[in-house]
């Protein structure tokens, strides 16, 4: 850990650290014949969501993932349907919580952390993907980058937040099981916890921050969090 001091304020990564988009393998299953296109597409997804805000420009992150979708069929020359762009659409809003979730959640709460979202999806009508996923009341707050108009890991993205909640940068710990997120954090001001769920991991490279702490499961996670608060 890089502080004495441990930060009150937890903020939470949805997409892949809350949810399993596991869940949208069917369709790439289908689709493709290879589920694992799954990652081409969420790896695809993400790098053009930091490209449009390197580039000044925005695009809900929903579109962009229709987009992309299209995008991987042209490159793999595979046909999609309307069909298929409302599966994408349906099952992303339907993706279960991780069954390490919940009792994580209860566990950072109970030892007093405040707990909050942060994705780059954007705010919808209820009832939300979070809610559906019966998690959702964990949270004192959900914050998106739509606010922004920037995705992660903008710093901005990250600013909005502390602003929100009226702490310094410093007060907030990002958990994400994304490194480009914890680098993002880390490098706004906040401390960086990461879970390494399976294709995550720590990216070894001069002046990359380590993550401040790395765990593969929520629940050690959330044990190594309030250790060190306690502590």
């Amino acid at each position: 850990m890089s502080d004495t001091t441990f930060p009150d304020v937890l903020v939470f990564d949805v997409n892949e650290t809350l949810l399993d988009i596991t869940a949208l393998s069917p369709l790439f299953s289908r689709v493709f014949g290879d589920e694992s296109v799954l990652r081409e597409w969420f790896a695809q997804l993400v790098l053009y969501s930091q490209t449009m805000t390197l580039s000044q420009r925005y695009t809900p992150f929903g579109a962009l993932g229709v987009g992309a979708l299209k995008m991987v069929a042209d490159i793999h020359r595979v046909r999609l349907a309307d069909d298929d762009i409302d599966e994408l659409k349906s099952r992303m809003a339907e993706m279960p919580a991780h069954p390490d979730v919940a009792p994580a959640l209860e566990r950072l709460k109970q030892a007093g952390f405040r707990l909050v979202t942060l994705t780059n999806s954007p705010a919808g009508a209820s009832p939300t993907p979070l809610e559906k996923a019966g998690i959702s009341e964990a949270f004192e707050q959900h914050f998106s980058v739509d606010s922004v108009k920037q995705f992660k890991p903008a710093p901005a993205t990250y600013q909005h937040v502390a602003e929100q909640l009226e702490v310094e940068l410093g007060d907030m710990c990002m958990i994400a099981c994304h490194v480009w997120d914890t680098i993002g954090a880390q490098a706004a001001g906040m401390q960086g916890a990461l879970l390494t769920r399976p294709h995550n991991a720590v990216l070894p490279a001069e002046n990359v921050p380590t993550p401040d702490f790395i765990a593969a499961e929520l629940m050690t996670l959330a044990d190594q969090l309030i250790a060190a608060r306690e502590a």
